[in-house]
């Protein structure tokens, strides 16, 4: 029997350079999103854009936490 070669692991830097990215996306979309809402429904304080924000602010940070704690188990 011939041995698989073993499969090349992803560089990490790669994934680490990934991660900024996938931040500011998410971040502008919830921002994008509370904005959209705050014009749809005339409200004038922006409290919406400033909620959605703030959860996107959440949830990329956790992202963050999750993906550098995959990339330590793979060591």
């Amino acid at each position: 029997m011939i041995p698989e070669p073993k499969k090349k692991p992803l560089n990490k830097w790669l994934q680490l350079i990934n991660i900024p990215i996938q931040m500011g996306v998410v971040i502008f979309l919830f921002a994008y999103l509370g904005q959209f809402l705050d014009e749809k429904y005339g409200n004038v304080k922006d409290s919406n854009t400033k909620i959605f924000t703030m959860i996107g602010v959440f949830l990329a940070l956790y992202n963050v936490y999750r993906q550098v704690n995959q990339l330590s188990k793979e060591k």
